[in-house]
C-alpha cells in the first residue's frame, strides 16, 4: 500500500472512530524515522486504546505489516508504527503537554528562534 493510500485509510478509520483534532504532518526531510505523523485525539484512555486496536485490525486487515506499537497500558499516549506513517493518539492533555505539532512543524531553525 502506497504512502498516500495508507494515510487516507488510517484518517478514515480515526473519522469512523470519532477521533478528535486529526492532524496530519509531513516531516519528511525533519524525521530520519517517517515521513508522515498522524496525530489525534480521543475522548478516553478507553476510546484511544479502541482507535489504536481498530488502526491495528484494520491496516492488517490490508496487507500492511505494522513495525510495532507502544502505550496501551496506559492509554494516554499511543503510538503505532507503521513505517512511512507514525499515528500518535493520544488524550488532550497528554497532547497538550508534548505539543508534537509545534514540535515538528518547524525546522531545527524555526525552533531555536521560538526559544
Amino acid at each position: 500500500m502506497q504512502t498516500e493510500q495508507l494515510i487516507k485509510k488510517v484518517q478514515s478509520i480515526l473519522d469512523d472512530m470519532k477521533a478528535k483534532d486529526l492532524v496530519i504532518l509531513d516531516v519528511t526531510g525533519k524525521s530520519s524515522v517517517t515521513d508522515f505523523m498522524l496525530i489525534a485525539s480521543g475522548t478516553s484512555r478507553r476510546h484511544v486504546v479502541s482507535m489504536a486496536g481498530e488502526v491495528l485490525e484494520k491496516v492488517k486487515a490490508e496487507g500492511v505489516q505494522p513495525i510495532g506499537s507502544e502505550g496501551q497500558e496506559s492509554g494516554d499516549w499511543i503510538l503505532v508504527d507503521l513505517g512511512d506513517l507514525v499515528v500518535h493518539l493520544m488524550m488532550p492533555d497528554a497532547r497538550s503537554f508534548y505539543d508534537l505539532e509545534r514540535l515538528w512543524r518547524h525546522s531545527p531553525e524555526d525552533a531555536e528562534a521560538l526559544s
